[in-house]
C-alpha cells in the first residue's frame, strides 16, 4: 500500500512538471486568508470546492467537522490562524452524505467515535422533532448535518479565541457551508457572522428559525 502512495506521488509529480512554475509558485510565502473546518470524512477539501491555490487555505478536519472548546487540535488550529496568520474568514464546512450525521441518527458507533459524538447526538435530540418528520434517512442524516454546521458556527462564535480577535479589532466573518460530493456545489446557510453583536442576534433565535425553515423546505 505505501509503494502504491509512493508510486502516486511520482507520477502526480512527474505530471506538474509539465507546468515549468508549477513548484516555484507552490515554495513562495503565501499568507493564508481562511481557516477551513472540514469533516475527516470529506472526500473533497476546502481548495478542491474552492478552486483556491495551495495555502491560500489552512485546513483543520475531524469527524462531523465540530469545533470543540475543549479539543486541544482544533483551539491550536484556531489560535494559529487567528493570531499568527490573521485570517480573515473562517468556515465551517459539513458535507451531505457525512457518516459521522448517519451513525448518531443509528446504532451507536463503537468506542471513542461514539464519545466525539456526543455532541451531534445532544443536537439531534434537541431538533427530534424536526428530524421525525423527515421520512427517508439519508435525507434526515442531511438535515442533522446542517444543524450541526450552524451549532459549530455558533460555538465557534463564542470561542474566547474568536471573541478576543473581534475585541482587538481584527476583521473576521464566521461561515457555515455545506457541500455534496453528488455536484461539488458550496451551499451557505446563512449563518454568517462578523461580529459578538451579529452571534448573540443569531445563536438559539433566527439561527434556530432558519434552521427550522431550511428543513421544512427539504422535507417537503
Amino acid at each position: 500500500m505505501s509503494e502504491d502512495l509512493l508510486a502516486g506521488n511520482l507520477a502526480w509529480a512527474a505530471d506538474r512538471h509539465g507546468d515549468r512554475d508549477f513548484f516555484t509558485r507552490q515554495a513562495a510565502p503565501r499568507q493564508a486568508e481562511y481557516l477551513w473546518i472540514g469533516c475527516a470524512d470529506s472526500r473533497l477539501s476546502g481548495q478542491d470546492l474552492t478552486d483556491l491555490p495551495p495555502g491560500a487555505i489552512i485546513t483543520h478536519a475531524n469527524l462531523g467537522n465540530l469545533a470543540l472548546p475543549q479539543d486541544i487540535g482544533f483551539l491550536s488550529s484556531l489560535q494559529y490562524a487567528l493570531d499568527v496568520l490573521k485570517v480573515r474568514h473562517v468556515v465551517v464546512c459539513g458535507h451531505y452524505g457525512c457518516g459521522a450525521m448517519s451513525a448518531t441518527l443509528s446504532d451507536p458507533p463503537p468506542g471513542l467515535v461514539n464519545h466525539w459524538l456526543a455532541p451531534v447526538r445532544a443536537l439531534a435530540w434537541r431538533y427530534a422533532q424536526d428530524l421525525e418528520t423527515i421520512l427517508d434517512p439519508a435525507a434526515r442524516a442531511n438535515r442533522l448535518c446542517e444543524l450541526n454546521v450552524a451549532s459549530q458556527l455558533a460555538s465557534l462564535a463564542a470561542n474566547p479565541l474568536v471573541l478576543e480577535a473581534w475585541r482587538r479589532g481584527q476583521f473576521l466573518s464566521l461561515h457555515g457551508w455545506v457541500h455534496s460530493a453528488a455536484d461539488g456545489l458550496l451551499r451557505d446557510l446563512e449563518t454568517s457572522i462578523s461580529g459578538p453583536r451579529q452571534a448573540m442576534a443569531l445563536v438559539g433565535g433566527p439561527m434556530d428559525q432558519a434552521a427550522r425553515r431550511r428543513g421544512k423546505r427539504k422535507a417537503s
